[in-house]
């Protein structure tokens, strides 16, 4: 019998398998210049202004919508291990914005040339994980977020 998580309400998880090596995707997501390349859902840009991944170490970036609106955010690292887990609180510098959630992103090797990750973003509240989905399109545009990563590992090189 499979035990329900205490925070199965108010969480989306994402699992994805890419043909790329671990230390290749860790550098995807850590690296500014390749991060800036695929992060987000389709239409989007970023300006990264810092990315220190390091324990207590800022992320504070841009999203740019394709409809031109700038959606600030800052992640706040809270676990490294390199290359296979990263964890960090998600935000921004207003304290009642609903899209405040903690994330876990494990980085499995399946062989040498296949990564799985595990992506759990929690959230605060029921009503604040189902407002993201509902009014943001979460869970699509992570889908498509992943998608875009997909794309991006083929630019890179071992």
């Amino acid at each position: 019998m499979e035990r329900k998580s205490k925070t199965t309400d108010r969480e989306i998880a994402i699992t994805r398998v890419f043909n790329a090596p671990r230390n290749l995707v860790w550098l995807a997501w850590t690296e500014p210049k390749h991060v800036a390349q695929w992060w987000g859902p389709n239409g989007f840009t970023n300006t990264i202004h810092k990315m220190e991944v390091k324990v207590g170490g800022a992320w504070d970036f841009i999203m740019h919508g394709p409809d031109g609106t700038n959606y600030p955010n800052k992640i706040i690292f809270t676990e490294v291990v390199k290359p296979e887990l990263l964890k960090f609180d998600h935000g921004s510098d207003d304290p009642n914005d609903p899209g405040q959630f903690k994330v876990t992103v494990n980085f499995t090797a399946l062989e040498s040339t296949k990564t799985e990750i595990k992506m759990q973003m929690v959230f605060q509240t029921k009503e604040a994980r189902d407002l993201v989905v509902e009014k943001y399109g979460a869970i699509e545009g992570n889908r498509q977020t992943m998608n875009r990563l997909e794309e991006y590992l083929k630019t890179m090189s071992v």
